[in-house]
């Protein structure tokens, strides 16, 4: 059982909560009421002046939180899990997380595009479609279309937050979170 910390904006009301919630000893501490139209630099002041109040020896989780960058710099402020709609959200709206950044099928420069949807995954739904099937099924209205990029997308997430597991396992996150930014920014 998880307690959660509230307190919107206001870190008093956080670190009161965090610590009234401590007294109750549970078996993890969740953090809520982010990701709720605040960017991401509010989000991470507001986890940076939290998470030092929630005891270092039991799972912090960020409910509702899930952009890929999001995630790895929430863990760099010792959050543990996550949970979010996005991955189905917007496999189901037409767009891909993929190792070279986020894709619209839809779009149609992938109408003839017989390339695989991602070749860097091991996921069937990325390497068993070509993107012009999956364009297909989008424009043709048709329910497999949102369910190959749903599957493509919690694949991507899963093989996200493996590869930052054995960073951590490592003690290689710092070098992980500086290189995926870095190829993040190569590709805008």
């Amino acid at each position: 059982m998880f307690g959660i910390v509230q307190g919107a904006k206001y870190e008093d009301l956080r670190i009161k909560c965090a610590l009234n919630l401590q007294k109750l000893n549970f078996d993890g501490y969740a953090i809520g009421g982010l990701s709720v139209g605040e960017g991401q630099k509010e989000m991470l002041r507001i986890l940076k002046k939290t998470t030092p109040y929630l005891p270092d020896n039991k799972p912090k989780y960020l409910m509702g939180v899930g952009m890929p960058s999001d995630i790895i710099k929430s863990v760099a402020h010792g959050i543990d899990m996550f949970d979010c709609v996005l991955p189905t959200r917007l496999g189901r709206n037409g767009l891909a997380f993929t190792t070279s950044g986020i894709i619209n099928i839809k779009n149609s420069k992938f109408k003839k595009d017989e390339s695989m949807l991602d070749k860097n995954l091991e996921c069937p739904a990325s390497n068993n479609y070509s993107k012009a099937y999956i364009h297909h099924l989008f424009k043709c209205n048709e329910i497999l279309g949102l369910m190959i990029l749903s599957w493509h997308n919690v694949f991507y997430y899963q093989n996200l937050m493996k590869r930052i597991r054995e960073s951590i396992k490592k003690n290689k996150f710092d070098k992980f979170s500086k290189n995926y930014f870095k190829y993040e920014a190569k590709r805008k």
